[in-house]
Formats: C-alpha cells, structure tokens, sequence
C-alpha cells in the first residue's frame, strides 16, 4: 500500500516503538538542535512576554539577508505529537517558505504537554502571534499580511490559533496552512483506528492526545475546540487555507472533515489526499515524486495567498 519511494523509510520506521520513553529520547535529540541557523537566511532570537505567565518564549525569526521591509509575516508551529520538537527540527520548510517569496518566518519554542498540558502551547503560539502583529514594523513584516502554518500538531496548533484569533477579534489572519493536522481527540474516525502506518499511528495518537489534554480528562471536563479544532461547530470567517494528507495516516478522515467544513462556512481552501502515504511523508523522503508533488501544492498555494490575500488588522498601540 506504501508508495514505492517511500516503502524503504516506512519500514524502518515501523521498527520504531510509540511510547513515552521512545518520544523522550527523539526530543531529547531535537532539543539538541536549539540554536542553529540557516546559512543562507538571517536567522536570530528573542524572548517573547507571555501574557499568563511570569516567563518568556523563545522565539526563533527568520528572513532573507538581502530584503527590505514590508515582508508578508509567517507564524510557524513546529510538530511533534504537543510533546516534543523546537523550531529548528522544520528549517527544511522554513527555508522552502522564504524561498518561494521572500517573508519573514516566526517560530515560537511553545511549550509541550509533558510539561505544561493544553492551554500552554495555544497560548504560546497566541501571544506570538499578537506580539508579530504589534511589532510589525520593527520585525518588517506587513500588518496586513500575517499567516500561520505548521505540520502535524502544528497544523492543529494553526488551525487552533486561527479559531481563537477570530474569536478574540484582536488579530487578523489572511491565510491558515493547517498542513495533516492534529486536531480530533475523539479518533474514532475509521482512518484514526488500529492504525499501524509508520511515523505516527492509532497508538502515538493516543499518548499524544493523552498528554495534552491530560488536565481536562482527569477532571471530566469538556474538551474545548481550541484544544481540538474538529470539536469546533463554526467554521465562518476563518481565513483561506491549504492542506493535504496522506491516505494511510491517522490524520486523514480528520483533515477531509475539516476541509468540507471549511468549503461548508464559504471558505476558501485548497487541498489534495496523497495515495500511498503515511504521516509526514514529504519531509522523511523530500526527494520522492509524491513529496515533490505535495510541496508543491503547498509552495503555489502560499506564493498565491502572498499575491492575493490580505486582512486588515484592528488597530493597537505597539509594544
């Protein structure tokens, strides 16, 4: 069933055990890429005011060396299950954004749910987010271009902010990047059951899941959408998107559910189901046919919100 380029990986991934001391030791080894930067890019680091917490964020900003201001601006939410990654593990997509028109990239170190369980990370990636909007000018980006994209859980964190954003009316996003997100706790979907599929399957789901609202479901309470986008009933106003998924991972039923909701609200999305893959598949083999075509649909749908899409922000005293 696994497309034929990518059968070499999966296998050798299947090897590898879901379990909390096994997600440990990846972020153990992710941890240790804080701090490197792309040659290519401007690359630096700032500490970022949390609004309910008496401490900062890392945030790692990224641009081209040779630009002028008035850049579109990219809030970008790194994966990993809400439990484990940096900023820096997703250079690859980072450089393929500012690559494909010039931007400035912001990638905020959230916090992960072994230490600080959902609201931690949505707030992290809020309070990026305002901070971008209020420090527009000085960061050379476009006020009224501020997008969001991530992969994996950080396609469920963007999908998350872009809810809370247009509920709290304080900033406005022009585009969403939603890319297989993880967003449906409930995994009752067909494609989220007994699934053995390499990279992230029924049972990551389920220690992901398990961390990340573990403060809700030991005390029985309701799940809030913003911890899970699926949840969510209103899809109006969100902003246009692009996503895809493959056909073998958990996340697959999820993010069609949330593609025809989107197109449901009016929304304009774009999206694509890629056969014969598993979760993440674009970046274990970035070189196969199917990879190359995803990215694709990716890079052209971003290169066309550049052009196309812009949403005014309400206005705010600068920080």
């Amino acid at each position: 069933m696994i497309d034929k380029e990518l059968r070499v990986a999966g296998f050798f991934l299947s090897l590898m055990p879901a379990s909390r001391r096994a997600f440990k030791l990846m972020h153990f080894f992710m941890d240790r890429q804080k701090g490197t930067d792309i040659d290519e890019l401007q690359c630096d680091e700032v500490l970022v005011q949390r609004k309910k917490a008496n401490s900062e964020i890392r945030v790692r900003t990224y641009r081209p060396k040779r630009s002028e201001g008035n850049l579109p601006g990219l809030l970008y939410l790194h994966g990993g299950g809400y439990l484990m990654g940096v900023p820096e593990m997703a250079h690859a997509q980072i450089e393929m954004f500012i690559k494909t028109r010039n931007c400035v990239v912001v990638a905020p170190d959230y916090r992960k749910s072994v230490d600080a369980p959902y609201p931690a990370a949505l707030e992290d990636a809020y309070d990026t987010l305002l901070w971008m909007k209020n420090n527009a000018e000085k960061l050379g980006i476009r006020s009224d271009q501020i997008m969001i994209g991530g992969h994996s859980a950080g396609g469920g964190l963007t999908a998350a902010t872009c809810l809370y954003a247009r509920d709290q009316n304080e900033v406005k996003v022009a585009f969403q990047m939603p890319l297989y997100p993880m967003i449906d706790d409930r995994m009752t979907n067909e494609s989220a059951v007994s699934n053995t599929a390499p990279v992230w399957n029924s049972k990551a789901n389920e220690i992901g899941w398990g961390l990340y609202l573990k403060d809700y479901q030991q005390k029985g309470l309701a799940i809030p959408n913003y911890a899970a986008p699926s949840r969510t009933t209103d899809y109006s106003n969100l902003p246009p998107a692009v996503t895809f998924v493959g056909d073998l991972e958990p996340f697959r039923d999820e993010t069609i559910e949330f593609v025809e909701n989107l197109k449901k609200a009016g929304v304009p999305v774009q999206f694509e189901l890629f056969e014969g893959c598993f979760h993440a598949f674009e970046t274990v083999v970035p070189d196969a046919k199917v990879s190359k075509a995803a990215n694709r649909l990716l890079t052209e749908a971003f290169a066309h919100a550049v052009d196309h899409y812009y949403a005014p922000q309400p206005e705010s005293e600068s920080e």
